[in-house]
């Protein structure tokens, strides 16, 4: 079975002849036959549609023609993004079906890099929002431990590519919808730089804070995937012209001459942060300095306030979007999207402009921070994948406007580079996971420092081993 391998072993696998692309689709289908109805990871499969894509795949590589770096790779697209293979529901009773119309932009890059689409998978309503169990959409479980969330709002890509349905996935971040899910799941994400891929195709949550990114097993899967994302287009006047570099060809594995400022944040999560988070984070920085690199303490700058800034700027971007849906259609929406989106009303357009002002005075202190260091740690969130039963309580802190010990936001404010990797596990055996940063559209650090911690430790190997999870009643 292949279902585990990593996208870069499969990409080399298949290219070496020692497995074919219909192999890969038919184990990633076997995968999902299996556990989806347990876990929730897709909102409609492709299947047949991606076994004659792999047998095109099969018959090109073997009359010897050119192919791209993700030739007869199964990957999943989250059900916000559009792809030409049916409607794109954003998880929710309300979009216009007519929304969708043929691939998004990234989507038609990944296709032509040689990717098959496995089907959609499953998000929170709109990308915001907890699961609502009185509407007709599966509930996304976590395959480690299906009594707990897979984290939101790319739920689908973070437990499909745990679970193995698909060797990576797309999703997207507005206050952490990649890391989250990614650091639940025990999978490596990625949030690019802002304005790094275009969104076109992709339903809104937060105009100036979205992002499209690569969720895989490994930095190295999420390299692979980037390269072929990454690049300006005219339809996202969002996205800007820097050079997209080589980024599989940054990975050196060598950290020697880097300066990495490390803030564990334990003052934010206090009693929420769990057991085996220090321990387990100190060991990870640990390993980055045998990598080579010089470690700093430092305090992420404006915290507090640049986490309260995405919250507003989010949810005021979002009321723009849904007010006249909300309006006509308030009982189809998701009883946490009401509740969420709703607290945009109570901001101001004087509350709005003030949050983003006080963006740019984060984005300037940070960047100061980044005249001294070259990348900056600290744990994706102080505690493993929310329970089900703790669900009303994570619901209440977003309702608060806060995220407690998820650390996500603040990256989002300020749009820098984020990956999110597997550093090991809570006390109770759920994935715990390390944030690196760096500076705007140096992908390349962070990518490299990821895929350097990921030679030596063996975290994002780990699978769930789904059998022996029992299935809620």
């Amino acid at each position: 079975m292949t279902e585990h391998m990593t996208l870069t072993d499969a990409s080399a696998a298949l290219k070496a002849g020692e497995v074919t692309s219909v192999q890969l689709v038919q184990d990633a289908i076997a995968v999902a036959d299996e556990h989806d109805a347990a876990v929730g990871m897709f909102l409609n499969r492709t299947n047949d549609q991606a076994l004659a894509a792999a047998e095109t795949a099969d018959a090109a590589l073997a009359a010897g023609g050119e192919v791209g770096p993700l030739h007869g790779m199964p990957l999943g697209i989250k059900d916000i993004i559009t792809t030409q293979e049916g409607v794109s529901t954003a998880q929710s009773l309300v979009l216009d079906p007519a929304w969708s119309d043929g691939d998004a932009v990234v989507v038609e890059r990944l296709r032509a890099a040689g990717a098959i689409v496995m089907g959609k998978l499953t998000t929170m309503e709109y990308a915001i929002g907890m699961p609502d169990a009185s509407k007709p959409f599966p509930i996304p479980r976590n395959p480690w431990n299906l009594d707990h969330w897979a984290g939101g709002s790319s739920s689908g890509s973070g437990s499909s590519v745990a679970a193995g349905a698909v060797l990576g996935a797309l999703g997207t971040d507005t206050g952490g919808s990649i890391r989250i899910p990614a650091a639940f799941c025990g999978i490596t994400g990625l949030m690019p730089t802002f304005g790094r891929v275009p969104k076109s195709g992709c339903v809104p949550l937060g105009y100036t804070l979205d992002h499209i990114g690569p969720m895989t097993r490994s930095a190295r899967d999420c390299a692979l995937m980037l390269g072929v994302m990454a690049g300006p287009h005219p339809s996202d006047p969002t996205t800007i012209d820097v050079p997209v570099d080589d980024y599989v060809g940054g990975l050196t594995g060598d950290l020697t001459g880097l300066r990495i400022g490390v803030d564990q944040l334990s003052r934010i999560a206090g009693d929420a942060e769990d057991p085996a988070l220090p321990g387990t984070f100190a060991a990870a920085v640990a390993e980055l300095e045998k990598l080579g690199a010089e470690i700093v303490e430092i305090e992420l700058p404006f915290y507090a306030e640049m986490s309260t800034a995405c919250m507003v700027m989010m949810v005021s971007e979002a009321m723009a979007y849904h007010l006249p849906d909300l309006q006509s259609r308030w009982s189809d929406y998701f009883e946490a999207t009401r509740m969420t989106v709703g607290m945009g009303i109570y901001y101001s357009a004087a509350d709005y402009v003030q949050a983003q002002r006080a963006r740019r005075v984060g984005q300037l202190a940070l960047a100061k921070v980044f005249e001294d260091v070259d990348l900056i740690v600290t744990p994706t969130s102080g505690a493993g994948a929310t329970s089900f039963d703790q669900m009303s309580t994570f619901s209440d802190r977003m309702a608060e406007g806060g995220f407690g010990p998820i650390y996500t936001p603040y990256w989002d404010t300020t749009g820098n580079p984020v990956l999110s990797a597997p550093m090991g596990f809570t006390q109770d055996g759920l994935p715990l996971s390390l944030q690196i940063a760096g500076r705007p559209f140096d992908e390349t650090t962070v990518l490299r420092a990821g895929d350097a911690f990921q030679r030596v430790t063996d975290w994002h190997e780990q699978v769930p081993s789904l059998a022996a999870v029992a299935v809620p009643a």
